[in-house]
């Protein structure tokens, strides 16, 4: 399916109403996950032409994201992963979580953000950062489509790993997402190490309901910004 290829018009906004020099491009994965971590990528790319056919990682095939993902990684001025594991996403709750893992990344730059460019509807990062929220931002804007890229194919990898010690849950195809085998490996082994525990899933396995964590973070005062998938998807 043709799509525009991502531009710097954001960026060149910023730079002129804010002032900003170094912005980055700042992109999540892994949110909506029953295993795994949620991984943040944070990217600086300056205003250089991209590579050829950079979008939103979820627009690519496996085999054309892995080859940007090698390309990227050396043509980006800089770049920087960030995590939050699934017992933090169970302590804290994935608005927090999220936070954590994009703070990360963004401290772990070599050089710290004037400004940053968030892919999405809802700012989850806050103070002391000066964010620029931009909805299907990592379609439209080069930092955050790079960040995406990157933040996607090295999740995958992880989750890859991850899954070598089980093999039923086949985390090297869904990296830890619902699907078909994932759901089954569940219904029979339980959860692994790398669950998330306060997910809504547990609910629909009753062998397995009581080692469901309790949300103590869900008292109202910050709304999660994406809900848990259950089995009914």
């Amino acid at each position: 399916m043709p799509y525009e290829p991502p531009t710097h018009t954001v960026e060149r906004s910023l730079r002129a109403t804010t002032g900003a020099k170094v912005i980055a491009g700042v992109d999540e994965v892994g949110r909506g996950a029953w295993a795994g971590p949620v991984t943040v990528c944070a990217a600086i790319t300056g205003l250089r032409r991209p590579p050829e056919g950079l979008t939103d990682s979820k627009l690519l095939t496996v085999k054309r994201r892995t080859e940007l993902a090698v390309a990227l990684r050396t043509w980006v001025a800089s770049y920087a992963l960030g995590h939050a594991s699934p017992e933090e996403i169970d302590n804290v709750g994935m608005t927090a979580a999220l936070r954590l893992a994009a703070g990360r990344a963004l401290e772990a730059l070599p050089v710290r953000p004037d400004a940053v460019i968030l892919d999405g509807k809802h700012d989850y990062l806050g103070a002391p950062w000066k964010v620029r929220t931009v909805i299907k931002g990592d379609q439209s804007c080069v930092a955050v489509a790079a960040a995406s890229v990157i933040a996607k194919v090295q999740r995958d990898k992880m989750m890859a790993e991850l899954g070598i010690d089980h093999a039923d849950f086949d985390f090297a195809a869904n990296a830890g997402y619902p699907s078909p085998v994932h759901k089954a490996a569940l219904e029979v082994w339980g959860p692994t190490p790398y669950h998330r525990l306060s997910w809504a899933y547990l609910d629909a396995l009753p062998q397995w309901r009581h080692l469901k964590k309790a949300r103590s973070w869900a008292d109202g005062g910050v709304p999660e910004i994406e809900g848990q998938l259950g089995f009914d998807f």
